[in-house]
């Protein structure tokens, strides 16, 4: 077979296999290979750049033995697919379930999640998204540490473990999307500088150096963030991509990467013959990001929306520190669920600036919206996840929004477990010294920083889903809940119409109560302690609710800290 690898400056280049080194030959474009009969699936292997290494291959599409060890050669061709009737999922009217491998089960296996499926298929979600899965230093990451990107954790279960795991959803209705880093890569385990100018040169963010995109030798750079996108969508039948963090993609070409990545997933949805979603995760409120390419946008399919989820969180916590300061009237709420962000231009007082730009004319589809996820449970000190109260509420608003929702796994029942962040690096400064640089990044945001330390394996363990919890009363009580609001959902086309112009809400003066008219629809939830009345028609039918309403001539009367849908 043939190995080849790009190391454009190198002036010698060698392939460990087979028990020796073989020299390689230069080709165009900085392209080195050498043909090596014998070799095929399984073989390990790793290059020699002048002199260095062995390293694994950048391209690696497996690495059995962790980031320290070779590569092994990886053959897509030997996976016996079953879901060769897999029309795919369109992004519109979805409903999305976040959730990380390693604690959505005790064994942390792509296996393990697929004997929850059913779970997943009771409560009508149409999309799971999956955390990184590429490998990382040590057995338990978030995943936000990868290195090897175009491989998959040997802890999960390799790179079939995945194809078995997408498989399997495909086979009971569900979709995939796999959340890809490409702003930055881990600080260990990371062996790209070798082999050519992967990077900048400059901080590109609190978690590590820029990627270069748009320096000298790009190019080739930006096809391997390029091609691994694609290799997860075409190779590994993924139907959606969630970008992580890509204000931190520094790129000042004409044509950005996500504008070109877009280009090349409607090719590749094209040839594949079924939707594939793009979802970038960006803080910057800014619209073009979700615009057509041919409307002057980066032809994203949607983009994660914290103004809503800081909207929500306020409402039913309470909490008014760091960057929810701008969310503690619900005003803000009203905002979001009319306009689709609160930062739309104006002030933000966490910034000290104006900040974003109005989503008029967006709909509602492209923004995906949440009451918890992993970034807002997992960068609390303490991991902790919202109160049973507090979710039902919220999950009422949320799922009735005009916003595609998304659940964080264990929400649907309340889950008590924390999930809090965790890592497992080898080398000791990056081990010792993580609780303090994950304290550093949260400077400013409002916490007493008490956080148990991410390297013991405890913090790991304890973020390990119980689906035991979900046998006793209370949580069975909400876990229905969330089912009825998202059967309700797909059974009212009113409640996921994503026009936000035809969003009404109307709120009480003294910040008790909220009302939004979905069409005919209306959702009243009273976020106080004590019961209020809302001005509804007497008469007015009841569709949904978590506790028992009254109605009359005056109007709906809603207990303490209750939502109703009529």
């Amino acid at each position: 077979m043939i190995f080849e690898v790009w190391a454009p400056k190198a002036t010698a280049v060698e392939v460990d296999v087979l028990g020796g080194r073989r020299a390689m030959s230069p080709g165009e474009g900085g392209w080195w290979t050498a043909d090596v009969a014998g070799a095929g699936h399984g073989t390990r292997y790793a290059f020699v750049v002048d002199g260095d290494g062995p390293y694994p291959d950048p391209r690696s599409r497996r690495q059995p033995e962790g980031v320290f060890g070779p590569s092994a050669v990886y053959d897509h061709a030997r996976f016996t697919w079953s879901d060769h009737d897999w029309k795919g999922r369109d992004l519109r009217g979805a409903v999305i379930y976040e959730l990380h491998i390693g604690t959505f089960t005790a064994e942390g296996t792509f296996a393990a999640a697929i004997e929850k499926l059913p779970h997943l298929v009771e409560l009508c979600v149409d999309f799971v998204e999956v955390m990184p899965v590429a490998p990382v230093p040590g057995g338990r990451n978030w995943g936000y540490d990868g290195v090897d990107l175009y491989a998959v954790n040997e802890t999960y279960g390799g790179p079939d473990g995945l194809k078995s795991f997408v498989d399997a959803c495909h086979r009971a209705g569900i979709g995939v999307i796999l959340d890809v880093v490409y702003n930055h890569l881990g600080p260990s385990g990371n062996f790209l500088r070798p082999f050519g100018p992967y990077f900048a040169g400059f901080e590109g963010s609190f978690w590590g150096e820029a990627v270069n995109l748009d320096g000298p030798d790009s190019d080739e750079v930006r096809r391997y963030f390029l091609g691994n996108a694609l290799q997860w969508l075409r190779d590994y039948h993924i139907d959606g991509l969630r970008l992580d963090a890509v204000h931190a993609l520094h790129d000042r070409r004409a044509t950005h990467l996500l504008a070109e990545l877009a280009e090349e997933v409607d090719a590749l949805a094209c040839s594949v013959g079924r939707p594939l979603s793009l979802i970038a995760e960006s803080d910057l409120n800014d619209p073009r990001m979700v615009r057509s390419l041919d409307a002057g946008g980066l032809g994203m399919t949607a983009q994660w929306n914290d103004d809503v989820h800081h909207a929500l969180h306020c409402a039913v916590s309470g909490e008014s520190h760091g960057y929810y300061r701008d969310f503690a009237q619900l005003s803000a709420l009203a905002k979001v669920l009319t306009r689709g962000v609160v930062h739309d231009g104006g002030y933000s007082s966490f910034r000290s600036r104006a900040h974003g730009a109005s989503f008029a004319g967006v709909p509602g589809h492209r923004l995906v919206a949440c009451l918890q996820n992993h970034d807002q449970i997992g960068n609390r000190p303490a991991g902790d996840r919202l109160p049973m109260p507090a979710l039902k509420l919220g999950a009422g608003l949320l799922l009735t929004s005009p916003f595609t929702p998304m659940l964080f796994m264990g929400e649907e029942w309340g889950a008590r477990s924390p999930f809090l962040f965790f890592s497992d690096h080898v080398e000791p400064h990056l081990r010792e010294t993580e609780g303090a640089r994950r304290q550093h990044e949260f400077d400013g945001f409002g916490y007493v920083w008490e956080a148990p330390n991410p390297s013991d394996e405890e913090s790991f363990l304890r973020s390990k889903l119980d689906w035991s919890e979900v046998k006793e009363e209370a949580h069975w009580s909400l876990l229905c809940w969330y089912r009825d609001l998202i059967a309700l959902r797909k059974a009212l086309p009113e409640l996921s119409d994503p026009r936000l112009d035809r969003v009404r809400v109307e709120l009480d003066p003294l910040g008790k109560w909220l009302l939004m008219w979905r069409g005919s629809i209306a959702v009243t939830v009273n976020f106080s302690l004590e019961s209020v009345t809302l001005p509804l028609p007497a008469g007015t039918i009841l569709l949904a609710s978590d506790d028992p309403i009254t109605s009359d001539e005056i109007g709906l009367r809603l207990p303490a800290q209750s939502l109703a849908i009529t």
